[in-house]
């Protein structure tokens, strides 16, 4: 009930300026379905629904380790074939390998699973350290609230950051954390009074991204030593500040590529970089393409 709650709410509606998602839940029979909570769910459509999805995700089931219905797998390659985007959450991936749609491929699932997952499919390049991993039409994320990482991964590839830092806005998440199954949250959540005022000083980087921020700056807002802000930031954000401070300047690139028509100088400029070409560098190392080909991939001006 996890897995299908994180896909409804990702791509349920997000108000007024969102565009909406055609959301269904499939099985290989419609009906109630029983679930871990001992709640049925009724799925309302059959195995004929993936054959107009420009989606279909895979979601786990106590049941992965028993063969999957010869029909769900001949609809899941029938997808891919077609040209659909497919992908797995957490033990789902079981799935998708019975199929052989990860044959040769890397993939991830729940760190728990992922042994028996590499011994079962040899073909599969199993990483149990991966939140998520893109192989182009198909997609793999770890367990359970990973599942909130892979939905947003797939948003911001094919409608762009703004929307999916829109989503996770909506939902109170980050709207992406980088690195493995132990990744950070974008925000401190202890309540004591350190962890206060490293939240307030935070909040005060995010209005001042476009200056250096160095982190004895940081430290000296936080009424901290260099050593001891580090620690507490590590402590509240699982991070250090330049890791978040980087993250957060790249998110901000891309939504200003995306939705304005400023100079790439003047986007580095706004988020903290000192030319174009730092920011090339960082987008190319961390996003995989160049900010001018990101942004005619995802550009949807509204003005500066």
């Amino acid at each position: 009930m996890l897995a299908v709650g994180i896909v409804a709410e990702v791509f349920g509606p997000h108000g007024e300026g969102a565009p909406g998602f055609d959301f269904a839940l499939c099985g290989d029979r419609p009906g109630a379905v029983p679930t871990d909570l001992g709640v049925p769910l009724s799925v309302a459509h059959g195995l004929d629904r993936l054959t107009a999805a420009d989606l279909v995700l895979v979601l786990p089931s106590a049941g992965f380790r028993t063969p999957s219905p010869p029909a769900v797998l001949d609809a899941l390659v029938a997808a891919h074939e077609r040209g659909a985007l497919v992908a797995a959450h957490c033990v789902g991936a079981f799935v998708l390998a019975a199929a052989g749609l990860l044959d040769g491929l890397r993939a991830t699932t729940h760190w728990r699973f992922a042994d028996l997952l590499a011994r079962r499919h040899p073909g599969v390049i199993v990483e149990p350290d991966a939140l998520y991993l893109d192989q182009g039409r198909i997609s793999t994320g770890a367990g359970a609230a990973a599942g909130f990482d892979l939905c947003l991964h797939l948003i911001r590839r094919e409608h762009g950051a703004a929307l999916a830092n829109t989503i996770a806005r909506d939902m109170v998440l980050p709207s992406h954390r980088d690195g493995g199954q132990a990744q950070y949250l974008a925000a401190p959540v202890p309540e004591n009074g350190e962890d206060e005022r490293l939240a307030e000083v935070l909040a005060w980087a995010r209005e001042h991204l476009h200056e250096p921020l160095p982190v004895a700056e940081l430290a000296r807002r936080a009424l901290m030593s260099k050593r001891s802000f580090a620690r507490r930031f590590a402590a509240a954000t699982g991070t250090t500040p330049h890791a978040w401070l980087r993250d957060l300047r790249l998110s901000g690139a891309e939504e200003l590529l995306e939705t304005t028509d400023l100079p790439v100088e003047e986007i580095a400029r706004r988020v903290g970089y000192g030319s174009a070409a730092v920011l090339r560098d960082q987008f190319v190392r961390r996003r995989g393409i160049p900010p001018r080909s990101y942004r005619r991939s995802f550009t949807r001006t509204t003005g500066n």
